[in-house]
């Protein structure tokens, strides 16, 4: 027989604790709504909260794998464009030279090509000497070869310097001609120095496509792993919801029958009527 006293109200009791976990289970659940997040912090999983927080982590230090990727992009791609100026001017001072090597020019026709053949030449030197982007340049001579970070462990993309100056394709500053015979001979050397550079850029852009094809898999990874990052951590905002409206009537019959149980207590004024 269940006692009856004014001192200790068991059904007041359960329901209470009833309602208090409720609420609890209801706090936790607006806290994931409000955070998207099931894990937010180390007292939520602390295992799970490690794991996501290291993937996090790794995940973050692939942007500067991103960056120093994409400066080596540029880097070439400057040297590239400078290749293709070079090798056009080389096309026009073969041009130049086989007009020189005609033997029925007049001493001033002779003359303003040779002029024009040398200005072709210098400015083949100045394309060289300017292709840098950010101060740094594989065309000029200076540099052997540039490595880039390929990955978090710090690991490296290296990429070999092609030196595209006149010296670099097989001319120097003074290469010109002085007779028509000369010219001639000039037009072979010439020839040689687009083949050279022609080569030297074929290997450029293979090493442009090796860092296009390695950032792309980068991109991938570090999509991959924001999205277990938050397959770990993030909440079923759809199951939450649902569960929201379930605890929230919970309370609410909670608040009911606690108040039920605390108005038990006052049958016992009846007897003493």
């Amino acid at each position: 027989m269940a006692l009856n006293s004014i001192n200790t109200n068991a059904g007041a009791l359960i329901a209470l604790q009833n309602l208090n976990t409720t609420s609890a289970e209801l706090s936790i659940v607006q806290q994931r709504i409000s955070t998207g997040k099931k894990v937010a912090t180390a007292k939520d999983n602390g295992a799970i909260w490690a794991m996501a927080k290291i993937q996090s982590a790794t995940s973050s230090s692939l942007n500067a794998v991103k960056d120093s990727l994409q400066r080596g992009q540029s880097t070439i791609d400057v040297a590239l464009a400078a290749g293709d100026t070079i090798t056009d001017l080389l096309g026009k001072m073969k041009e130049k030279a086989l007009a020189a090597s005609d033997t029925s020019l007049n001493t001033a026709s002779f003359n303003a090509l040779k002029s024009d053949f040398n200005s072709l030449r210098d400015q083949v030197a100045k394309a060289a000497s300017n292709a840098k982007f950010n101060g740094i340049s594989i065309a000029d001579g200076k540099t052997t070869q540039l490595t880039f970070l390929a990955n978090t462990d710090g690991s490296g993309f290296t990429v070999a310097a092609k030196t595209l100056t006149l010296a670099g394709i097989g001319l120097s500053a003074a290469f010109t001609f002085t007779s028509a015979a000369n010219a001639k001979s000039v037009i072979a050397k010439v020839d040689t120095a687009i083949g050279t550079a022609t080569n030297k850029l074929a290997s450029l852009g293979t090493s442009s496509t090796g860092l296009d094809t390695h950032l792309t898999f980068v991109g991938k990874l570090q999509d991959s792993l924001d999205a277990g990052v938050g397959n770990l951590v993030d909440a079923d905002l759809a199951k939450e919801s649902a569960k929201l409206q379930s605890l929230q009537t919970k309370q609410q019959l909670g608040i009911q029958a606690l108040s039920i149980a605390n108005q038990s207590s006052s049958s016992i004024l009846a007897l003493f009527r």
